[in-house]
């Protein structure tokens, strides 16, 4: 398989008389591919640290905000981390996620291809280029790689493998492509070095304790649980930017509109917090809003006091010529530990061989 990436684009679904059939032939090939990265068959190490962030199942579960964390993390502590992720549809600017991580970490070296190792070993083997001016972190050489979606992307070994788990899609309860949404069996946590479940705001508390003791039964406890929160509004208005309090959007009726995996948290989120949500509109994962798509979110934000996008479709967005009829906002993301954000923290720092040696799990 050429390809870094197993499955390397999100899922089409087939009918069930189909999907199951199909899934068993891939899940054949992918215990063969496993087999053999098993045997540490076509894996390269690279000469620094690796940490991955990834999931199971196609679509959102958070990658971006925890690789975020965990670049602010390192940076923190006086690394100089790169991210290396496939980058889907790419616009000229670059991929949704490249965009982000670009506009939140001033001069973050970014790989964003669909061979990431190749990508990898061309930035590292780059002579460093001297800072050009005070404080430039160009000059600074790269001591950690994160790699963004990257459980399935075995070709690069990793010196810790974090693996989240969306609790608004139980895994248990799935089924692998394309009968469903996963891309690996759940047995395959037994190779991942702590699991981390995000999206607790989502769930009530006895589903939330329901998936934590399955993953229990299976012998990966949680390292850490999160949710999505907001801790403010940016808020786009006649080319004018402003931030503003999650509140100001308390008295809007508005329009939501979102390409991105996991729809619903955001679409609950914005429900919660508007006056009242007149209008959505759910688009595949990715979706490179054209025009016609554009068109059509104007028609339906007619009269209303807001459009509500996440981050990374303002990314794609922002860089069109468009004469919004009412105020954009885009709700400014954060990730929040309700446990464990020290015990992460202590294993990302504990596989880099930096910091703190206490809390953090075993490898596998």
């Amino acid at each position: 398989m050429a390809d870094a990436e197993f499955p390397g684009a999100p899922a089409t679904f087939v009918p069930r008389w189909l999907g199951e059939p199909a899934r068993r032939v891939y899940e054949a090939e992918l215990a063969r591919r496993n087999r053999r990265f098993d045997r540490r068959i076509g894996v390269r190490r690279l000469d620094r640290p690796v940490v991955s962030v990834g999931n199971l199942s196609v679509g959102g579960t958070g990658k971006t905000p925890m690789v975020a964390h965990i670049l602010a993390l390192l940076r923190g502590r006086g690394h100089e981390p790169c991210v290396a992720m496939r980058g889907y549809r790419p616009s000229s600017a670059g991929s949704d996620e490249a965009c982000l991580y670009r506009a939140a970490f001033a001069d973050l070296p970014i790989v964003a291809q669909a061979d990431r190792l190749a990508g990898l070993e061309a930035l590292l083997a780059t002579p460093t280029p001297p800072p050009s001016t005070v404080g430039d972190r160009r000059g600074r050489p790269i001591d950690v790689v994160v790699l963004d979606d990257g459980f399935q992307h075995r070709r690069i070994a990793r010196d810790l493998d974090l693996v989240l788990i969306d609790a608004t899609c139980d895994p248990f309860s799935d089924a692998c492509l394309p009968a469903g949404r996963l891309r690996e069996p759940i047995a395959s946590l037994g190779r991942a070095d702590a699991v981390i479940v995000t999206h607790a705001e989502a769930v009530d508390a006895e589903q939330l304790g329901c998936l934590c003791r399955r993953l229990e039964g299976i012998d990966r406890p949680p390292l850490a649980i999160t949710r999505h929160d907001w801790s403010g509004l940016l808020v786009v208005e006649n080319g004018v930017k402003r931030d503003e309090p999650v509140r100001w959007l308390s008295d809007r009726a508005v329009v939501a509109a979102c390409a991105i995996g996991n729809p619903g948290a955001f679409i609950n989120r914005v429900g919660r917090s508007a006056g009242r949500l007149i209008a959505t509109m759910v688009l595949p994962d990715h979706d490179p809003f054209r025009p016609r798509t554009i068109s059509r979110l104007l028609r339906q934000s007619d009269g209303a006091g807001a459009i509500v996008l996440t981050a990374k479709d303002w990314v794609k967005l922002s860089q069109r010529r468009v004469q919004w009829s009412c105020p954009v906002v885009i709700p400014r993301l954060v990730m929040r530990f309700d446990q464990g954000q020290e015990a992460l923290e202590s294993a990302v720092l504990r596989a880099i061989g930096s910091g703190e040696r206490s809390a953090a799990p075993a490898a596998r």
